[in-house]
């Protein structure tokens, strides 16, 4: 996957932000969230394949003594399993064209590609009426949010070792509350299409604890313009988990935390309207559904 610089002005740096503009109760798409529990019938393997846009593709890579490598445009992917049997994890944008589309996998043998299909999929569309002021930026904001984004980029690309284990990737919400806002609706402010929403927002009241969904080291801590009081956890693989608009951040870059441990705590900073919490997940640079990785 290629990241090319993106021409920003005050309409369409709204595209950047993490769902912040997402409004925090919308009894309509208002769904519970709790922790995880144990299903009578969970599936055998996490995160839940579904290779649509916003979702994941899990590409069996057959046996081999060590880890292989697997590629998306030459960004490193998520690889699972052991010498019995390897499979690649991969996030698929949420700007992918349904249809045909490969990795590329390197072992001791030597390099292949490996096809999949995408599957198309229609996210919600919900068209709103605001005030301007709400939706373009002045340009001392935009200026701040061109600074930012730079050191953000930074960010996702952490691809570290050692991997994840396929047992955590049965993972624990975050925070408890409902949701107020899926992954993938896409809103239109003023007849203006906005990027579609990357996270999944969990409604709660300021102060609520914010945990780690499952083992990582905490690589980024700010105060950004979209995204508030915000913490960044590397899980390894290319594996990453981002908590927006806290109120409070109990952590520090270095720390290493267990599933559950307190990171922060629910807010209102940034660009919100009311107190909640974004949470993205990413696989190679790509925010994908948090829902995957959760009971159904």
């Amino acid at each position: 996957m290629n990241h090319r610089p993106l021409a920003f002005t005050r309409r369409t740096a709204l595209l950047a932000a993490a769902g912040a503009l997402a409004p925090v109760l919308d009894a309509r798409a208002a769904k519970a969230v709790q922790p995880a529990k144990p299903a009578d019938h969970a599936p055998t393997a996490w995160p839940i394949a579904s290779p649509v846009p916003g979702g994941i593709a899990r590409l069996a890579l057959g046996p081999a003594p060590t880890r292989p490598q697997a590629f998306a445009a030459e960004v490193p992917l998520l690889v699972l399993g052991d010498a019995r049997g390897w499979t690649a994890v991969v996030g698929i944008p949420l700007s992918a064209t349904p249809g045909p589309a490969q990795i590329v996998v390197r072992a001791a043998g030597g390099e292949r590609a490996l096809g999949y299909d995408i599957r198309p999929k229609r996210y919600v569309e919900q068209r709103l009426t605001v005030s301007p002021r709400t939706v373009d930026l002045a340009p001392e904001d935009l200026a701040r949010h061109e600074r930012e984004r730079a050191h953000q980029q930074q960010v996702m690309e952490t691809f570290s070792e050692p991997f994840p284990r396929e047992v955590d990737l049965h993972l624990r919400v975050p925070a408890p509350g409902r949701r107020s806002s899926s992954f993938g609706l896409r809103r239109v402010f003023n007849g203006q299409p906005r990027a579609p929403h990357s996270g999944m927002d969990i409604a709660a009241a300021t102060g609520t604890p914010v945990v780690a969904p499952l083992p990582g080291r905490v690589i980024d801590t700010g105060d950004y313009f979209f995204n508030g009081q915000t913490v960044w956890l590397d899980h390894g693989g290319g594996l990453l988990s981002m908590m927006c608009h806290l109120s409070a951040i109990d952590v520090k870059v270095g720390d290493t935390l267990a599933t559950g441990e307190r990171l922060g705590a629910v807010g209102a900073t940034g660009r919100v309207t009311g107190a909640h919490l974004h949470w993205g997940v990413m696989l190679n640079r790509t925010m994908v559904d948090p829902a995957l990785f959760l009971d159904a």
